[in-house]
């Protein structure tokens, strides 16, 4: 069982997990495409119809060409949504608007679209398109523990903050953020339930998810259970005959238990 859960967990955070990152950002980029096409695009935390977004409902497109970046930001910032792609912290403005935008991403884990942030000069340019338009914001700096904040954002100015995880890879040791000031035309802020108070705790920086447990525990019964079968048709009719079905399915058990794991790792490795 031990041996099921590593081998998962290994093959979920290196082939399954860029996989899966692939394949939610055209599922993210063909949903928002239509948003914008159809003038539908999301302006504040709510959708078109004033109804609350849910985590992991495309929000804006991030375009970083410095970096070959290119990615469908969605709301929120838990573990399970930054599996997906960079997530826009609920408590801030959107892209474009007046004060601070946080999106935060992966350095590692799930294609990494962050991994390499920090290495954005001052004067490089990011271009994040929304329901309001294209919006171009200019790089100041680059921060680590320690490093003083910028100047405080003035009425009518905005600023992007990207955040993702420094340290090896896998293993976080702190926070790196890219302070970007918006250059372009500043647009009217969108209405905002989420305050820095009521902020989910899993979307905070380097946070686990831990609402998902109750999927690890189902997980985790079917693990016993694969592993209990296996054991009782080993001994019915033999090695020979079980191996072909007995370890494609504890594979299987074992990613998904990995799966479940990974929510309970920090959301920014």
């Amino acid at each position: 069982m031990v041996a099921a859960v590593i081998v998962g967990f290994l093959v979920n955070l290196t082939i399954l997990g860029p996989l899966r990152h692939v394949v939610a950002q055209e599922q993210l980029r063909a949903t928002y495409a239509e948003q914008l096409a159809g003038g539908m695009a999301p302006v504040s935390e709510g959708d078109y119809n004033n109804v609350l977004l849910n985590d992991g409902d495309p929000v804006a497109r991030l375009e970083i060409p410095a970096l070959g970046v290119n990615e469908i930001v969605a709301e929120g910032t838990s573990s399970a949504v930054l599996a997906k792609g960079p997530g826009h912290r609920r408590d801030t403005a959107l892209p474009g608007q007046s004060g601070a935008v946080v999106l935060m991403g992966r350095a590692a884990a799930f294609g990494g679209p962050f991994s390499r942030i920090q290495e954005l000069p001052p004067g490089e340019t990011i271009s994040v398109i929304t329901g309001q338009g294209e919006h171009i914001y200019r790089v100041t700096g680059v921060r680590y523990a320690g490093d003083p904040a910028p100047p405080a954002i003035t009425t009518g100015t905005g600023r992007l903050v990207l955040e993702t995880a420094r340290g090896g890879p896998f293993m976080p040791s702190g926070i790196v953020r890219v302070d970007a000031d918006l250059v372009s035309a500043v647009q009217p802020n969108g209405a905002r339930l989420t305050s820095y108070t009521t902020l989910p705790a899993e979307d905070r920086e380097l946070a686990s998810d831990p609402t998902t447990a109750w999927a690890l525990v189902f997980a985790l019964q079917f693990l016993i259970l694969a592993e209990i079968g296996t054991v009782w048709a080993y001994r019915q009719f033999g090695w020979r005959k079980v191996w072909a079905v007995a370890v494609p399915v504890i594979l299987l058990s074992g990613v998904l238990v990995a799966d479940q794991i990974t929510h309970l790792l920090p959301n920014l490795m």
